[in-house]
């Protein structure tokens, strides 16, 4: 990361006027009396930036009559800011890899779960195989239908799931401060 620099008021050059200084600084810049006055009382007038822009700034005050030097800024909060993001990006994408693989276990168990499950059903003796009386009481409609098969509903409910994680963590990183708490 580039150094950032200050411009810092040093005095005003030999035969220059304070109040002529003052005037051209704040036409120049189209700033306030009171920012220009506050910038002779050591306050900056410009914000931190890198060397080169540092340096034009500079040299626009001294074709205004007035001494400056360049100041080096200590790191800001901001790069303390962006370390804390990216420590916190990568705890999230290390959950993200931990939620992705968790997802590919259940998936690998739930196939294997169904792979077994007709051989469990077929192992399994049938008891309906009951006689029954031919009796008057008898329907000619069978009594109880076969169960419609289930399908992979528990498959797919933990897939949206998964998807709608995804979509959540994708917001997150996206927009942080949508969901800032």
């Amino acid at each position: 990361m580039a150094d950032n620099f200050r411009v810092i008021f040093v005095g005003l050059a030999e035969g220059a006027d304070s109040q002529a200084v003052t005037n051209a600084l704040t036409e120049k810049l189209k700033t306030s009396p009171e920012k220009v006055a506050a910038f002779f009382n050591g306050k900056p007038l410009f914000a931190p930036s890198n060397k080169e822009k540092a340096l034009k700034q500079a040299k626009l005050l001294s074709t205004l009559g007035i001494k400056s030097k360049l100041q080096q800024t200590a790191p800001t909060q901001a790069t303390s800011q962006k370390a804390h993001d990216s420590q916190r990006d990568q705890r999230l994408f290390d959950a993200l890899d931990y939620i992705t693989s968790s997802l590919i276990r259940l998936e690998e168990k739930l196939e294997d779960i169904e792979q077994r499950l007709p051989e469990v059903e077929l192992s399994l003796p049938d008891e309906n195989n009951e006689v029954w009386e031919d009796d008057d009481l008898m329907l000619d409609e069978p009594l109880s239908t076969e169960p419609k098969k289930r399908g992979n509903l528990v498959l797919y409910s933990l897939i949206s799931t998964a998807v709608i994680l995804l979509i959540v963590l994708a917001l997150y990183l996206l927009f942080p401060n949508l969901f800032s708490f």
